[in-house]
């Protein structure tokens, strides 16, 4: 059994604990806003973009004369998984759902024979998907001096990303991040951003009552860049909306856990301070009896 003292330092302990996990949760509750309004006014503009890219896509003939990221490379055998985290940790399970649905992606592929690369944004899953696939990590990104995402930040992000596309380092390209629903839900999503993903019901050729100037493939080499550009940039501005929620949830049952840990250390030190005064007036009228 723990003595008085030693319940007594733990419970003050406990209680410096509460107080940083107290103010990380007030500083994530304000950063949220931020970053979810950002996040949420990002959506449609990307969104709106990928669809016109995909429309535009499905309008055309591929062939070998076609963008390279709508034609692809003409193979299907080496997929780059780009996985973005954060740099900071207490934010709950954040990244490891990223890393985790990352990770079944990759297997199921090796599964399919074929062969997987990683790109990491952020730090925080670098070591896990090390030991799980040492030397198949191809380019990171750094992000420990980026207070919030920026457009320059991903469009470095996109441009690293399709040079070594043009190198053919890979055939495929996924995004993988969270996406932001609310505090208390993100969601791991996997996108394809290369080659362009084009609808199953997509008609083979472009519709005779809607001309283009200039064609279709003229405005699909300016847009696709972008669209890559633009989807990394989004994907980042979920991840810090999804981050704060998380660190903000995760913090709240942090202090509600010091709260609960703090009272049954107090009720044991207080049984104990009961004890050890019980033990100590039966031992003076047991003296003072004896004289």
């Amino acid at each position: 059994m723990a003595s008085l003292k030693e319940l007594k330092l733990r419970i003050a302990s406990v209680k410096s604990t509460q107080k940083i996990t107290k103010a990380k949760q007030m500083v994530a509750a304000a950063k949220l806003r931020k970053a979810q309004a950002a996040a949420e006014a990002a959506r449609p503009y990307s969104e709106r973009l990928e669809a016109v890219v995909a429309s535009l896509a499905g309008k055309i003939s591929v062939s070998a004369a076609s963008p390279k990221l709508i034609a692809g490379t003409g193979a299907d055998d080496t997929h780059l998984l780009i996985v973005a985290n954060s740099d900071r940790g207490l934010c709950g399970a954040f990244n490891a759902n990223i890393v985790k649905a990352a990770m079944l992606a990759a297997r199921e592929m090796i599964g399919e024979g074929k062969k997987v690369k990683f790109y990491l944004i952020g730090r925080k899953g670098r070591a896990v998907i090390s030991r799980a696939f040492p030397n198949q990590i191809i380019g990171s990104y750094d992000t420990t001096t980026m207070k919030e995402p920026s457009f320059d930040h991903a469009q470095a992000v996109a441009a690293d990303i399709l040079a070594r596309y043009e190198a053919g380092e890979f055939d495929v390209a996924h995004l993988f991040f969270s996406t932001f629903k609310s505090a208390l839900a993100q969601v791991p999503t996997q996108q394809q951003i290369i080659p362009v993903a084009i609808p199953a019901d997509a008609p083979a050729t472009a519709d005779a009552t809607v001309e283009y100037e200039p064609d279709e493939e003229s405005i699909l080499t300016d847009l696709l860049p972008r669209n890559v550009s633009i989807q990394i940039f989004k994907a980042l501005l979920e991840n810090s909306a999804s981050e704060q929620g998380a660190s903000m949830t995760a913090m709240d049952n942090a202090t509600r856990n010091a709260g609960d840990l703090i009272n049954r250390l107090t009720i044991e030190y207080n049984r104990s301070r009961q004890a050890a005064i019980t033990t100590e007036l039966v031992e003076i009228i047991s003296g003072a009896e004896a004289l």
